[in-house]
């Protein structure tokens, strides 16, 4: 049975759990479930801490399992990220008083405030830099005015955060983030992981794409094409009418509304979109 650690709380579990139900697999209805068995599916779900995750994955307790980037990173154990998710998404960063630095060479003999001290080691003994790291559980923006630190190393969305607390960025991001699936290093080729991983990326797809129908004139079709030309080609069936066709073909999920008034211009009409719910390219 193959054994899948998934995060057990917050946002990134709410997601993952869709995922993974997307994707055909049984997930559980009582959040105070820590153990699910899938037996349709020969898996067995362990909904855990998601620091934790890549520990468990690492030593070999479980297969695979979902979490952060930023948390796989952050620890010292032997997993591998295998799959970006593209879910979770958020941008790691330094941020400091105006004037304390103007970049990260800058920071050599200071103190950075991170919850995520072996991440922030990593990049700052990469760039041959020496600096206190202090550990926070929690918000750690607030350590510059309370004087425990001289910048701080966190998680940035919008920066809004970090200005009301007087702080600006400061040099590059230290890592792009997002839900990732991974597994245990070294660890031998596995047919049920493979599966899982096809499943996923069969959702991950289908969240990017939708089908498109619509109906042209037949002197129009290769005007048409170019506009929707699929993944190997779009399909094209006939009418009745023989003057027009119907075609088929997937699209970009964020360019539907652009692509829709192409068609339109074209003299496309009967245009229809509709969600992908899973697929195998």
């Amino acid at each position: 049975m193959l054994r899948v650690a998934v995060p057990n709380k917050g946002s990134l579990s709410a997601a993952a759990t869709e995922m993974l139900k997307e994707a055909g697999y049984r997930q559980r209805r009582d959040h105070r479930e820590l153990v699910l068995a899938d037996p349709d599916n020969d898996t067995e779900f362990f909904f855990l801490r998601p620091r934790d995750i890549a520990t468990y994955v690492g030593a070999g307790q479980l297969e695979v399992g979902i979490t952060g980037r930023d948390l796989l990173l952050d620890g010292d154990g032997p997993a591998e990220e295998i799959l970006a998710l593209g879910f979770g998404g958020s941008t790691f960063r330094y941020a400091a008083v105006p004037g304390t630095a103007v970049e990260v060479a800058d920071f050599a003999g200071k103190r950075i405030a991170t919850s995520y001290e072996g991440l922030v080691a990593q990049d700052l003994a990469r760039r041959g830099i020496e600096a206190e790291l202090i550990h926070l559980d929690g918000a750690v923006e607030t350590a510059v005015r309370l004087g425990v630190a001289d910048i701080v190393a966190d998680v940035v969305s919008t920066g809004t955060t970090l200005r009301q607390a007087g702080l600006e960025i400061v040099g590059e991001p230290i890592l792009q983030s997002e839900a990732v699936l991974v597994r245990r290093e070294g660890a031998e080729p596995d047919a049920r992981i493979e599966q899982l991983m096809r499943r996923l990326t069969g959702v991950i797809i289908a969240r990017q794409f939708v089908i498109m129908d619509y109906d042209c004139r037949v002197e129009t079709i290769e005007a048409a094409c170019a506009i929707t030309p699929g993944i190997e080609s779009p399909t094209i069936s006939p009418l009745q009418d023989q003057n027009w066709v119907a075609v088929r073909a997937m699209v970009e999920q964020k360019q539907t509304n652009r692509v829709m008034d192409e068609l339109w211009e074209l003299g496309a009409r009967g245009i229809l979109v509709t969600d992908i719910l899973a697929c195998r390219l």
